[in-house]
């Protein structure tokens, strides 16, 4: 198996990359989601309502491969304003557990100066391992 290229169905296409791409191991990389629809509309202008978007978007696009979002084994969080992450704690952690459940999978958040897709608030990448896509072994 070469590495395929994972893209939800009904998702506006990637410009330029890719949303997934799995590789014969079954590691998949997750490119980074902001936080619009399938799309590319950002419905929130809020943080959480942005969050909560990319987070859903890192899991269909994990479902798309076959996986689940217990299949998440990192996310990398890219925040442009890290006093309102800061301030906004436990409205970030009911978001986080509606999408994500009780899965808590390795995690770096980075503050940065800005994103290149405009009115995005933040971005998150992720790996996954996805058991049935792996060879048998």
């Amino acid at each position: 198996m070469t590495h395929k290229v994972i893209q939800p169905e009904g998702w506006a296409p990637a410009k330029g990359y890719s949303n997934g791409m799995l590789a014969a191991d079954g590691t998949l990389y997750v490119g980074g989601q902001v936080g619009w629809t399938a799309d590319q509309v950002f419905e929130a202008a809020d943080f959480i309502g942005q969050m909560e978007q990319a987070l859903a978007n890192i899991v269909a696009v994990v479902e798309a491969a076959g996986g689940t979002a217990s299949d998440v084994v990192r996310l990398t969080w890219f925040v442009k304003d890290k006093a309102e992450y800061m301030a906004n704690q436990a409205q970030i952690g009911a978001a986080y557990r509606r999408v994500f459940g009780r899965h808590f999978p390795a995690m770096s958040l980075l503050v940065i100066s800005d994103l290149v897709e405009d009115g995005a608030l933040l971005e998150i990448e992720a790996t996954a391992r996805i058991a049935s896509a792996a060879p048998a072994g």
